[in-house]
């Protein structure tokens, strides 16, 4: 007899609707008219396996893991002195990405933790420029947030998982290749208590941010906002795993050095150094006293023990003096002195600075306060005028000379002969020989 519909009373299986005749074995269900094939069997005993097999770990996408020793040799290209730093850098970025190799090869008998840092200085002494360098080194994504600008979740600010948003944008989107990069907290001093002592209202850009932190570096898995801004319950987020990710927070950390000196004791030091001057002695008394920071100075100065016990890797970075400041001019791959030559070039023209030239350049940003990182405006308005009239001597002028009139008195400007232009009497410079 048909059934309803008009369709063949021949058993048929109740997913594919093949036929008896069409398969190779057909099993009855538990309900009359209900049948499966072998052909589905086998389909829905492969699901089941594929979702009960374990998650493979993501691919590690760095070829090869340089050593500590080559890593300093890396630096050393980019960054003048902090020879220390860069050796406590080097080793803790070299074995947090064999902890991915154990991980990827699951060959552990032990869970590595990560290797999180915390550098220590002043301003311009190289903290954020390390931290680039390291990444461009190992080739892999790198962020840098301004911790300042972070509030605790659902305050005015930006939410803490906007530092992963920049990582996964730095990575073209590639989430797991954003889940092995690093990420550079700047500022991270300013979001330190003002005082020790617990506040009954709620420090929301400061302690809060800390506490929001402390998930995100140890390693969870995040919800970031695709487009970035505030988190809305219709958005739909981007899981990153941050368990892999390298976190290195750094902060010039102002009125440290006298809570390190009340610790141990002022005698010590020597004399009693105003730490904001900027003199060749209390540049030495601050590379000795730093030397003795513990991170009971760090909870004191307003870090909280939590976020303290994440960042297990503590460096200072020393103030650059003199010395080290001519040589920023000069040596790094990307050196100042390097780059305005190659613009003077591009004009037919010859770049040269004097010894005292650069000595003078380096006293104005030890004057100033701002480290390396002051070089470039202090060399910007030396060379506002000359730049401003370059283009229209094209091909003209053969050298142009920066000597210590120009550097103090932007004498150039003033008819000195700072110029030697082609066709003319090239005698030898005798301004300055030191």
């Amino acid at each position: 007899m048909p059934r309803s519909g008009g369709r063949s009373t021949t058993e048929r299986c109740s997913f594919c609707d093949k036929s008896k005749l069409e398969v190779e074995k057909l099993i009855q269900g538990g309900r009359p008219g209900i049948y499966i094939c072998n052909t589905c069997v086998e389909i829905c005993h492969s699901i089941i396996d594929e979702s009960n097999a374990p998650e493979s770990a993501p691919p590690l996408f760095i070829e090869e893991i340089p050593t500590p020793r080559r890593i300093v040799g890396e630096l050393d290209e980019y960054i003048i002195a902090q020879g220390q730093a860069k050796k406590v850098l080097s080793v803790a970025v070299h074995n947090h990405y064999k902890r991915l190799i154990l991980e990827d090869e699951g060959t552990a008998e032990a869970r590595v933790e990560k290797s999180n840092m915390l550098l220590v200085g002043p301003t311009g002494c190289g903290k954020t420029a390390l931290a680039r360098a390291m990444a461009t080194l190992l080739d892999v994504p790198f962020a840098i947030g301004d911790a300042t600008t972070l509030t605790e979740a659902g305050y005015v600010g930006e939410d803490v998982e906007n530092l992963i948003l920049k990582l996964v944008q730095n990575a073209d989107y590639n989430i797991e290749r954003a889940e092995q990069g690093i990420i550079f907290v700047d500022e991270i001093d300013k979001v330190g208590r003002a005082t020790a002592n617990v506040s009954i209202t709620r420090d929301v850009s400061g302690e809060g941010v800390q506490q929001s932190l402390l998930k995100l570096i140890e390693g969870t898995v995040a919800n970031v906002p695709p487009q970035g801004g505030r988190k809305h319950p219709e958005q739909q987020y981007l899981q990153v795993d941050t368990s892999n990710i390298l976190f290195i927070c750094g902060g010039t950390f102002t009125g440290l050095e006298d809570i390190i000196a009340n610790r141990v004791g002022r005698k010590q030091i020597g004399f009693n150094p105003t730490w904001d001057s900027h003199t060749a002695e209390n540049i030495e008394a601050r590379k000795k006293i730093m030397k003795e920071l513990q991170v009971e100075d760090l909870v004191q100065f307003g870090m909280i023990p939590e976020l303290l016990g994440r960042l297990p890797v503590i460096t200072t970075l020393s103030p650059l003096d003199e010395g080290d400041l001519v040589r920023v001019l000069q040596e790094p791959r990307d050196a100042l002195v390097k780059q305005y030559t190659e613009l003077f070039r591009l004009n037919g023209t010859k770049l040269r600075f004097t010894a005292k030239a650069l000595r003078d350049l380096a006293g104005l940003a030890i004057h100033r306060g701002t480290g390396a990182r002051g070089l470039r405006s202090i060399l910007e308005e030396v060379m506002l005028d000359v730049l401003y009239e370059l283009p229209e001597h094209k091909d003209e002028l053969l050298e142009f000379l920066v000597n210590s009139d120009v550097v103090r008195h932007r004498t150039f400007s003033k008819g000195k002969k700072v110029f030697r232009k082609k066709n003319k009497d090239k005698k030898a410079d005798k301004r300055e020989s030191a």
